[in-house]
């Protein structure tokens, strides 16, 4: 009978839960949704603000490389700092096992200043993220309360607009942003890089970064493959107005998977591997670093899924436009749908990581013969690579067409130049040619045609002009 009214006590107490209170940022619970489901079984409660210990560390365009310390506990460090009201304000949250100072977080200011005046606060939770996964993913609810209670203070005492904030979360961090967008009514804007998947994909909207959160929401997914057994990070499922999959969003090009990713302890995971084993989960906020610095250089398309962007069946974009992944996704703000979009792209292997998409049609002349046949544009503001257009046996007049990302945005299309060979030896030196090229850049209508009558033997190359 004892052991029955222990085992009782222990359920009922288990089914009433814990709660634990912190002033100035309210109670926090280890109920459902936040704790005993399938997806987060485990009742945890957050740390105090005392054991997470977050920083607001404020850059501004006046001091760029020393931060200013903004405390919660005295607004009056806000006074005496370089924060100016008339600025958009951008908070940068680091994720798990990351810090504030790391080099991406501080160059992420340094890159905004170049392109604007801005109030740049990185916030530094890296004790309370510095812990186990499960603490840290809950501990995501206190920082969360913490930036939110900033935000009601920049309101409250300087009349500073929630519209004007743009919160940056990368991994947990985005989730950190969900969390204070959800406590702030009419915030500007989330930008999740990459939200992490474990403890939050699949769950209840007010534990996740969703759409409501902010005015508009837009996320970046670089690691989305399921966490078991391919060991993705970040959530496949869409959690914002715009959600970009850059590359198909699973395998970044540039990062290798290897025998160590294999390792599902998402503890031990990061410490000293974390480029190695993490580098698809990284990429997100290198993107974004990139983006900053190229306005127009991550246009994505939306597609029905990757594979059909890659098989050229996603362009040019539609008459409302592509949106710019990353920094100036919110120039497309006023077009987002009520049906959450997927959008595709491709980027480089290596910072600078911009591309831009043209589609290229060939109509060929000449000899029949076997090769590949490539072409490089020149415009008036430089010229591309030689892209392979086909591959196989060339007939004169049949057309052939591709899609291919350069590193350049060319500018007007001035000529194109035509290659085409096999290397394999042909006695008869056959002479093939374009009679016609046909060139698109994704981003606009105009179709640009060039012509030639000539025909040229292989590895020559073939100027056509306009026509």
């Amino acid at each position: 009978m004892l052991i029955f009214w222990t085992i009782t006590l222990f359920l009922l107490g288990a089914a009433k839960g814990k709660e634990i209170c912190y002033e100035d940022l309210g109670c926090f619970s280890d109920n459902e949704p936040w704790a005993g489901t399938a997806i987060r079984p485990l009742k945890i409660l957050p740390w105090s603000p005392e054991k997470i210990g977050t920083r607001f560390l404020l850059y501004t365009n006046e001091n760029p490389n020393t931060f200013q310390t903004l405390l919660l506990s005295d607004p009056s460090t806000i006074e005496a700092s370089n924060f100016q009201t008339n600025r958009k304000t951008r908070f940068i949250i680091h994720g798990f096992i990351d810090k504030a100072d790391e080099s991406w977080v501080t160059d992420m200011c340094q890159n905004m200043f170049k392109v604007e005046e801005v109030n740049c606060i990185c916030v530094d939770w890296k004790k309370g993220s510095q812990t186990t996964y499960t603490q840290a993913a809950n501990n995501v609810r206190v920082v969360g309360a913490q930036v939110a209670q900033m935000l009601k203070i920049l309101s409250t005492d300087y009349s500073y607009s929630p519209s004007n904030v743009h919160l940056i979360g990368h991994s947990l961090g985005a989730h950190v942003a969900g969390e204070a967008g959800s406590r702030t009514p009419g915030l500007g804007r989330i930008t999740g890089l990459d939200p992490v998947e474990a403890s939050f994909e699949g769950t209840a909207e007010e534990v996740r970064l969703d759409p409501s959160d902010a005015a508009f929401v837009d996320v970046i997914h670089t690691d989305s493959a399921a966490l078991i057994p391919f060991l993705g990070f970040g959530t496949n499922q869409l959690v914002g107005h715009l959600d970009f999959f850059p590359n198909g969003g699973e395998n970044m090009p540039g990062c290798k998977k290897n025998a160590l990713s294999q390792i599902v302890d998402l503890d031990g995971i990061w410490t000293g591997t974390r480029d190695f084993v993490a580098c698809n989960h990284l990429r997100s906020y290198k993107y974004y670093l990139d983006s900053i610095l190229n306005p127009d250089g991550f246009a994505a398309y939306p597609c029905a899924s990757y594979k059909s962007f890659q098989s050229n069946k996603c362009f040019p974009c539609p008459d409302q436009g592509c949106p710019q992944m990353g920094h100036y996704a919110d120039k497309f703000a006023g077009k987002t749908s009520e049906e959450q979009q997927k959008f595709f792209l491709n980027t480089g292997d290596a910072s600078n990581f911009a591309r831009w998409r043209y589609e290229v049609s060939i109509t060929l002349s000449g000899r029949t013969a076997t090769g590949r046949v490539k072409v490089a544009l020149y415009g008036d503001k430089g010229n591309t690579h030689q892209y392979e257009v086909f591959s196989g046996i060339i007939k004169p007049g049949t057309t052939h067409t591709s899609e291919f990302d350069a590193q350049l945005d060319v500018g007007t299309i001035e000529k194109v130049k035509f290659l085409w060979n096999n290397n394999v030896v042909n006695p008869t030196l056959p002479k093939v040619g374009a009679a016609k090229i046909t060139v698109q850049k994704g981003e606009e209508k105009i179709v640009y045609n060039f012509c030639s009558e000539s025909t040229v033997r292989e590895d020559v190359l073939l100027t056509l002009t306009p026509c």
